[in-house]
């Protein structure tokens, strides 16, 4: 029973006919109720569940007796209390091995309906322990994943209980009343909670369940980046400690890991803003609705995602207050009462804030957050001109953050009308590219806004050309920008492998991390105490050149320290042994490639800063040959899907016209096979433009009037960027 259709038939004939639901991909139980917070339909009361596969202590001889444990997420499920009442020694969970080879299925995915899959020759080993309080409850649905994380099914307790009892060959099911083990006897058991985000709970789905319950699994990545991209993306950012999930939906909490990738943005690009001449300030977070719906295109391109404040305390507001989506309503009608004459300017202010956009069902951690860190640009000109020039200026800063500070390449180009800022003249955009999915993404947008929003809010001035007479009003020519903490996300999906974050060393917190090594039982305490030393020594020394460093005197294995840092993605670290110390040197292990090398004690300073200028340079210089190599001219139509499908970038001659675009999405979205579910903003598998880059393929060169268009054979006016994207 390999798929989801094939269980859903199963079940039919156990009395159970409603369809899944599907949801985004999750690890653990707190993910599976945020994500279910976004589904509607769901029952009225349900609890949610963990599947446990243990494996006992036996001789190699035997043939292998796994124990499967079906519990309520809430039950605390002793593995020496299930042993004892199994009468099985040292119950340890199973290894991927014996998920993949006997259940066929994997972490995060694990469920009781794994037991149809197991081989006949198998399945009379197999026992299987069910949680009592599932069986009970007569009046709440129980959640399980049929088979894929990505999807949960609500059946019943009796249900559960037919569908065991319908394995053929299984021999041995025990029932546990868990609760009773747990609690007092006087204490009732807890209820099942009917919300699934009423409890937070470190508990994860399958196998993963006790390690993350006792940390272990804080120190490991089990899902790989090529073979399940979803889950390798949360648990990096989880399990590296740079991103925690919050009890409201859609919310994160950036921990410090992150926040400082965060703070270096910040200062790279608030000193170049400066250099522009832009000031720092802070509008309120709130709207009125009567001031949001002023500008009409622009508030109908935001209405879905604008949250209300409808209430203070118990009381209704007067005026529903909207939380900003983006500060343009916000900050425009005070341009006009600031701005007075040409003189006053060029206005240009930005701020560092948060905004809240709330229309989508499922939330990416720093792709698409409900409430998430932004810088936001408003700027206004006497002429197109000058803000077009600031257009492009803040572009090239945006374009630097990204090759310069996060190692990852980006193209930049201009929006079609379809795509650019709603309420805009013009939307120009850095685009970056994600090599394992395929996809495009959105690094950061400068808009010129034209004069459309000076007209709305009447930012005007006295036309200064005009030296006789009565001066006309003009209205001035604005423009915004912003980047977010998107960037984050960008940066650890390109970057990081399996193993956990990969970072750059321009942006991250701790650049080198100094590991004593082989301070073995052998050794005196003399020669301990010279390591030790040394590794402070260098600490010391590393520090006062400028290096963020750290030396782990932990009392730990040298093992542990090493997939600590690896999974923070550390840029450098070093290691300093008996032997190191007898060559006065040091050994170097690079993060990005493993690559190790021995570094003199003299002039350690200097060798330490080069590598990681090294470092740093040749991150980008990977990055870049793989996004050239990922983007392919296609002049064909035959040849736009497949490209798409082989997970590129297609590079098109394009007529540039809104219907074509649309044209294009339905397409290739009827055409495409196999791929991974689209985002909530390009549903479907469609294709869409990205940009229309400002560097211009040359071979072969678009010829006006000649070259056609590939999709629909109207004359191409420019090269478009299409793909998937998130």
């Amino acid at each position: 029973m390999a798929d989801i259709s094939a269980l859903i038939s199963k079940l039919s004939t156990l009395g159970f006919n409603d369809p899944p639901v599907e949801h985004a991909a999750v690890d653990n139980i707190q993910q599976w109720a945020e994500a279910l917070t976004g589904v509607s339909g769901l029952p009225s009361k349900y609890t949610l569940t963990k599947t446990l596969i243990f494996k006992p202590k036996q001789p190699k001889s035997e043939p292998i007796a796994p124990v499967v444990v079906v519990a309520s997420s809430e039950s605390e499920t002793s593995s020496k209390a299930i042993g004892a009442e199994l009468k099985l020694k040292d119950l340890r969970f199973a290894s991927d091995d014996v998920l993949t080879s006997i259940f066929q299925t994997a972490k995060g995915s694990v469920s009781p309906f794994a037991l149809a899959q197991v081989p006949k020759e198998n399945i009379g080993n197999v026992r299987v322990v069910i949680d009592k309080s599932l069986l009970d409850s007569a009046d709440t649905r129980i959640a399980f994943h049929p088979l894929k994380s990505a999807h949960t099914v609500f059946i019943t307790g009796a249900i559960l209980k037919a569908f065991v009892d319908s394995i053929e060959g299984l021999q041995h099911v025990t029932v546990m009343d868990f609760a009773a083990q747990s609690e007092p006897a006087a204490k009732p058991a807890a209820k099942p909670a009917s919300k699934p985000a009423a409890k937070a709970t470190t508990a994860v789905t399958g196998a993963a369940d006790a390690e993350e319950a006792s940390g272990a699994s804080s120190r490991e990545i089990t899902a790989s980046k090529e073979g399940d991209f979803p889950r390798w993306y949360n648990q990096v950012l989880t399990n590296s400690e740079m991103l925690s999930y919050y009890d409201v939906s859609g919310c994160y909490i950036v921990r410090p890991l992150a926040y400082f990738v965060w703070q270096q943005i910040q200062e790279f690009f608030d000193a170049g803003i400066r250099s522009l001449g832009v000031k720092n300030c802070y509008f309120p977070m709130f709207v009125s609705s009567r001031v949001l719906e002023r500008e009409k295109d622009h508030i109908e391109g935001f209405a879905p995602e604008v949250a209300w404040v409808t209430k203070a305390g118990s009381k209704d507001l007067e005026e529903p207050l909207a939380i900003r989506p983006t500060s343009e309503t916000v900050m425009y009608p005070y341009f006009a009462k600031w701005i007075r004459s040409h003189r006053d300017l060029p206005l240009k202010i930005n701020q560092w804030c948060s905004v809240v956009r709330w229309e989508f069902k499922n939330p990416q951690p720093f792709l698409r957050t409900r409430e998430f860190l932004w810088q936001e640009g408003h700027c206004a000109h006497l002429t197109e001109k000058d803000a077009m020039a600031e257009v492009h200026d803040i572009l090239t800063l945006y374009r630097r953050v990204y090759e310069e500070l996060l190692a990852v390449p980006v193209i930049e180009g201009i929006k079609s009308e379809k795509e650019k800022f709603a309420g805009g003249a013009a939307t120009t955009t850095v685009e970056g590219f994600i090599p394992t999915t395929g996809r495009g993404i959105q690094g950061g947008t400068s808009h010129y806004l034209g004069q459309n929003f000076s007209k709305m809010f009447n930012v005007v001035v006295e036309d200064p050309d005009v030296t006789e007479g009565v001066r006309p009003k003009i209205h001035v020519h604005q423009t915004s920008w912003g980047l977010s903490t998107r960037t984050i996300g960008v940066m650890v999906m390109v970057h990081g492998d399996d193993k956990g974050v990969v970072m750059p060393p321009r942006v991250a917190e701790t650049q080198v991390v100094i590991i004593p090594c082989g301070l073995t039982s052998k050794l005196s305490d003399e020669e301990r105490r010279q390591i030790t030393d040394a590794c402070l020594n260098v600490e010391a020394r590393l520090k006062m050149a400028g290096v963020r460093v750290e030396a782990d005197m932990r009392d730990i294995t040298p093992g542990r320290k090493f997939n600590h840092w690896e999974i923070r993605g550390v840029p450098l670290r070093l290691e300093i042994g008996p032997m190191d110390l007898k060559k006065n040197s040091v050994s170097a292990v690079r993060r990005d490639n493993a690559a190790r090398e021995s570094m003199s004690l003299d002039g350690l300073e200097d060798s330490v800063k080069l590598m990681l200028i090294k470092i740093q340079d040749e991150m980008l210089a990977r990055a870049r040959v793989t996004l050239d190599e990922r983007i392919k001219i296609v002049l064909k139509w035959e040849d736009f899907v497949p490209t798409l499908n082989n997970k590129c970038l297609t590079m098109i001659p394009w007529c540039e016209r809104e219907v074509c675009e649309e044209q294009i999405k339905e397409r290739s979205s009827r055409d495409s096979q196999g791929d991974e579910p689209e985002d909530e903003k390009a549903p479907s598998m469609g294709a869409k433009s990205l940009c229309l880059p400002f560097k211009q393929p040359e071979n072969p060169a678009l010829v006006p009037g000649e070259t056609k268009c590939v999709q629909c054979g109207e004359n191409a006016k420019r090269y478009a960027l299409f793909g998937r994207s998130y």
